[in-house]
Formats: C-alpha cells, structure tokens, sequence
C-alpha cells in the first residue's frame, strides 16, 4: 500500500465534523424555509423564492384587485339603471291610465272638464316621477344627459372589464347606458324638412301635402350634406346646425287632429324617416280611406285629402332635444277636439315610455350578468394564483417531520464527528 492511500489524523483539520457541520446546515435551512411555509402558507412569498413565478402573481393580483373596483361600478351602475327602468314602468302605467281617461273623453256625454282635471293630474305624477328618477344624482330619463356613451349616444358609459392583452397592455371595456328623454320639455326646432302647405283643401286631389327631405343629414365634417343619419356622438358632428338631420332628432306631422310623430335613428336615410312619419301616423289613428299617404322614394312623402272636410290644418315639427313626452304640456281634453288630439298622441307618448324601460331593461341584464362573470373571474383568477404560491400543507407536514427528524441526526453525527479528535491522545499516553 503507498504512503499516499494512508489516513492521516489532525487535531487540526477535522473533514468529518465539516461535513457533518454543512449537512446540518443544509438541513436547517430547509427546516427554516419549511417552517415559513407553514406560518406564511406559501410556498413563494417573496421574489426571492420564485422571482418569475411571484412576479406572475403580483400582475394577476393587481388584476383581482382591478375586478373588484369593476364589482363596485358595475353594482353602481346596475343600481342606477334600475331607478331609471322603474321610472319609465311608472310613466308607462300612468300614461296608459291617463289613455283611459282621454278615451272616455271622446264621448260627448262625458264630463270632459272632470276627466281634464284626473288628467292633469297624471301629467303632475310623470313629471314628479321623471324628475325623481335620480341615482347618487344621476338621472337617465329627464334628458339632462348631454355626453356621450361609447356607443355614441347620448348616455353614461360604466367600466365594464379590465382586458390585458399578452403583450401585458392594459384597456379597460364599457357598457354604453343611453339615456332616454322622458321630460316635457321642448327643444331646439329644425328646418331640415318642408311641408308646403298648412292647410288641405276637401277632396284636394293635386293639392296635397307634400313633405320633402334631400340630403339634409349631419356629417362628421360639420355640414348638413349627408344621406344617413348619424350618431349624435359622432366626432364632428354640429349639433347647433338646425338645417339638418341627426339620431335622436324628434319629427311630428299633424294633419287635422291626427299627430304622427317619429324619432330619427342612427342609420336612416330619406325613406326611413318617411316611413317612420306615416308609420307614426297611422298609430295615431290617421283613416287611410280619409287620408292617402304615399312616400315618393328618397324625395318625399305625401297627403291627400279623401273627403269634403275643406280646410283640414296641416303642421310640420322638428325638434331636437325634445323630451318624448312634451306634447303634455298643451294635453287639454276639456273640449272635443282636444280629445281628439290627446287621443292621436297618447299613443305615441306609451311607446316611448315602454321603448325607454325596455332598452332600461335589458342594459341592466347584460350589466347583471357581467357582474356574475366578474366575480366568477376574480375567483378563477384568485384559485391560480393560489396553486402558483400558496403551499401545499400536507406536503409542508410531512417534510417538517422529516427535516426535524434529520436535525437532529445531523446533530448526533456533528457530536461524534467533534469527539474523534480526543480519541487521539490515548496516543501520548
């Protein structure tokens, strides 16, 4: 054997009891970590654990955090429509008892001086409930809304959901509320359509009314040029030109004592709108073999007197602005013919109403359902987060019991290891 493969003992350099020392060490620094674990119940709670992982979790906290202010919008904004759809399923039931009231007034035997009078007092009603429609003081259906939603119309938008693309940008998504105007107020007029007569002759033949439109609708590049009309929000757009047309736009023609009445949508073009008049018309109870109303296409519409009522009133009004329910303003069913008028425009005024809770309505279902995907995200998001940095317990358990088991071996091994250097002087002895 060489002297090389002999074992050498030193009281100066001890290799047992340094390895026995770094394998305690080792040891109880897994015992430190694992004991952390336990108390902290994470597997990585700084980034000096996992720096990738805990930075993945620190971006999809901030985002947990984000759904829960969208929570808190969201829950604020369904709250908000929901006074606004109350207030126009109100208005609608008291428009439909004050139709009530107009129809018994069609009867000359009726006392029309009392029934005007219960009238009134539902008119009273719908402006203390459209007036009231106020959330944390927002109120949707008064026509005090003079913004616009993304959707470009005039309305509120609420933060909706918080999208992070995979380049890590951040952009935030909106649910477009539109506003409805349910006031009685009266707007800006227009003079984007003509009629050419106020007044129809019996049996007027040729001598007709004729109501024309060109291409007199709002652009974007502020002129009144164009062939559809556009969103009022639409960039560009001037809505102090009165010459021409625009979404939310309110046109009524009335002939006799029959008032049609339609509101211009985004999108319209001549025709529509055409259309949308006689259509208005019709529901208002205007007599087609009284009548005859026939749309010249893209260039105008037209009425004919079919009887020998000579000096049927014939008006034209425009108005933007308006508030769907301003014709209650004039409402007086105390005569006949103010009966009758009521009669034609009560129609109108109810599908408004219901036109206005119903878009209410289901602005406010899409706003409850996204508020349920939220929250199930925000969870989604919270669990992933938990399977990447919180500790599995049961695994913690087990290895503490084996680290401290091991401890203390190391502990045993470093005492013999310390003690061989003693064995030494029985050499001198």
């Amino acid at each position: 054997m060489s002297k090389g493969n002999l074992l050498m003992s030193s009281i100066l350099t001890n290799n047992s009891a340094m390895v026995a020392l770094q394998t305690l060490k080792s040891i109880n620094t897994d015992l430190s970590k694992t004991q952390n674990m336990i108390s902290t119940g994470k597997s990585v709670e700084s980034s000096k654990d996992n720096a990738a992982t805990w930075s993945i979790s620190k971006v999809m906290e901030s985002d947990v955090k984000g759904f829960k202010a969208i929570s808190d919008n969201l829950a604020l904004g369904e709250s908000t429509v929901a006074v606004a759809r109350n207030a126009a399923e109100t208005v609608t039931d008291l428009l439909i008892d004050m139709k009530d009231k107009i129809i018994s007034a069609q009867g000359d035997n009726m006392d029309r001086s009392k029934l005007n009078d219960e009238v009134q007092a539902l008119i009273g009603q719908v402006k203390s409930v459209v007036g009231a429609a106020q959330f944390n003081g927002m109120n949707l259906v008064n026509g005090s809304q003079t913004d616009f939603n993304s959707d470009g119309n005039a309305g509120v938008d609420i933060l909706s959901s918080l999208d992070r693309g995979a380049n890590g940008a951040v952009t935030v998504s909106n649910i477009g509320v539109d506003s409805q105007n349910l006031s009685t107020t009266s707007g800006t007029a227009l003079t984007a359509m003509a009629a050419d007569v106020t007044t129809l002759a019996a049996n007027s033949g040729a001598d007709m009314v004729t109501v024309t439109l060109g291409d007199e609708f709002l652009t974007a590049a502020g002129a009144a040029t164009g062939a559809v009309a556009l969103d009022a929000g639409t960039a560009g757009v001037d809505l102090t030109d009165t010459v021409g047309l625009v979404e939310g736009d309110v046109m009524r023609l009335k002939i006799g004592d029959v008032e049609g009445s339609y509101t211009v949508r985004a999108g319209d073009n001549n025709d529509a709108v055409f259309a949308g008049l006689k259509n208005g018309l019709l529901q208002a109870g205007i007599d087609e073999s009284k009548f005859a109303i026939v749309i010249v296409p893209d260039t105008s519409i037209t009425v004919e007197n079919l009887t020998n009522q000579a000096g049927v009133a014939v008006s034209l009004t425009q108005e933007r602005g308006t508030g769907a329910l301003a014709q209650l303003e004039t409402m007086d069913i105390s005569s006949a013919s103010g009966a009758d008028t009521a009669r034609s425009q009560i129609e109108g005024m109810i599908q408004a109403s219901i036109d206005s809770a119903a878009s209410f309505g289901s602005v406010e279902t899409r706003i409850g359902i996204q508020s349920q995907f939220v929250s199930d995200l925000s969870d989604s998001l919270k669990t992933g987060i938990g399977a990447m940095v919180d500790a599995d317990m049961e695994e913690a358990s087990a290895r503490l019991q084996a680290l401290q088991v091991q401890q203390q071996l190391g502990v045993q091994a470093l005492s013999i290891a310390n003690q061989a250097p003693q064995a030494l002087l029985s050499l001198f002895r």
